[in-house]
């Protein structure tokens, strides 16, 4: 019997936060999911796809034409919301458009940021998380190694994670190209807002470790400080510090410049001029931009950063298109092995009623033909072998042929009718699935 795939989920196109954050799932609460769905027949297979932006139930089972409305009933009963509510933000994908739909997503492909890779180690938890559970047989082994392989052979053929897609990854980026080993540099952070806390991230999982946060409240500064270290310092000593920092980070709610030529100027004198690179992320502009006049000084303010991430962007819509076309033969070459599946029932029956009739009719002869040698009777028996295999090798070629396309169940239930075959048995179904276990 054919084997549904479905995926029903929400994500950050079709729901804001303050419904996604209703329908995701803690640790726990995904254990009790995948615990649950083992007592439902008709879910052979299932795992689960949590993150901040998207909630997604892939499902798979012989008979799940109409399952989508029980796991919206589920889901709106397990997290306590009304069905009406999450309804019209989700979305459902089935067969070969679920298959794609998990593809793209390891990719990066369906991110919030096109070509991200943390969703990729997300889709891994989840298919392990599932294995641990016992909620993941031969199609979803099968589906989602081979989303894994997806993902790292988009990103490694593509390149569309090599151009950096935010401001502060930008940021950062553009620092190495000043200072190539970030490791050693001394960075200044003027203002503690999120867009300074998001640089400061970057620069210390480059393995910055020289931080000093400078704030007119002190308490920001502070707790910027426990999440990566560093020391604070009063606002008033900051052209006093500032000559020691390689690295400026400046994010201010000043209505104001609050360093300009003049200033940098007397900072550079103290540094002998060695070079040093502003970021100016506030909006208005911190720094003057009368700045880069003086020797030295490499300024970017949040125009300089959008430019670049535009550009950035552009290269990874250009991979994308690449991408698309890796994934549609992935889900190809995916479907195909799966409605290769299909047919292996027949094949297995259609050769064990040719052997049984080879048997028979070579049993038959030999009774007639009692003066042959035990030699002789290998001959002829291996005559037989040879004309039946011969028989079924076009044969069972086609039947793998037709597997991929739509009239797949139509030829096979023709040929069970022609040659009287039962192929609902789940032994032969068995010894596929352990076999199939080692793709």
């Amino acid at each position: 019997m054919e084997t549904d795939i479905i995926v029903l989920g929400i994500n950050h196109r079709t729901a804001p936060v303050e419904v996604r954050e209703k329908l995701s799932f803690t640790e726990k609460e995904m254990d009790q999911v995948l615990s649950i769905s083992g007592e439902t027949e008709e879910l052979e297979e299932v795992v689960i796809i949590s993150t901040c932006n998207r909630t997604e139930i892939y499902c798979a089972g012989p008979r799940l034409k109409k399952i989508d409305e029980a796991v919206v009933s589920f889901l709106a009963g397990f997290k306590g919301i009304q069905e009406d509510n999450i309804k019209k933000c989700l979305y459902l994908y089935r067969g070969r458009e679920a298959v794609e739909h998990l593809f793209r997503v390891a990719a990066g492909l369906d991110s919030m940021v096109l070509g991200e890779t943390q969703v990729l180690g997300q889709v891994k938890e989840a298919y392990v998380k599932s294995m641990e559970k016992q909620r993941v047989d031969t199609i979803f082994h099968a589906l989602f190694r081979q989303a894994l392989a997806v993902g790292k052979r988009v990103h490694r053929e593509t390149a569309i994670n090599d151009h950096p897609a935010s401001v502060s990854y930008v940021a950062v980026n553009l620092a190495k190209q000043i200072f190539p080993v970030l490791q050693n540099q001394k960075v200044m952070v003027v203002g503690a807002g999120e867009m300074a806390q998001l640089t400061i991230k970057h620069l210390c999982d480059e393995g910055v470790k020289d931080l000093v946060i400078v704030n007119r409240s002190s308490q920001q500064a502070v707790r910027l400080v426990e999440m990566f270290g560093g020391r604070v310092e009063e606002y008033n000593h900051l052209l006093d510090i500032m000559p020691d920092a390689d690295i400026v980070i400046s994010s201010t709610s000043a209505p104001h410049f609050i360093l300009n030529q003049k200033k940098l100027l007397q900072v550079m004198e103290k540094r002998n001029c060695k070079k040093i690179f502003l970021i100016d992320i506030a909006v208005p502009r911190d720094i003057n931009p009368d700045v880069r006049e003086v020797p030295g000084v490499h300024l970017y303010n949040i125009d300089d950063l959008q430019a670049v991430l535009q550009a950035n962007m552009r290269e990874r819509k250009l991979a994308a298109k690449k991408a698309e076309k890796v994934i549609c033969q992935e889900t190809k070459d995916f479907q195909d092995w799966v409605n290769t599946r299909m047919v292996v029932p027949l094949i297995t029956a259609f050769r064990a009623r040719a052997e049984e009739i080879r048997v028979d009719q070579l049993e038959s002869s030999l009774e007639k033909l009692k003066g042959l040698s035990d030699k002789e009777k290998k001959v002829v028996e291996r005559l037989t072998k040879n004309i039946v295999n011969d028989m079924l090798r076009i044969p069972v070629l086609r039947l793998k042929e037709k597997a991929a396309e739509k009239q797949a169940e139509e030829c096979i239930s023709s040929l069970c009718e022609l040659f009287n075959l039962d192929i609902n048995g789940e032994e032969e179904l068995e010894k596929e699935k352990k076999s199939d276990r080692g793709r």
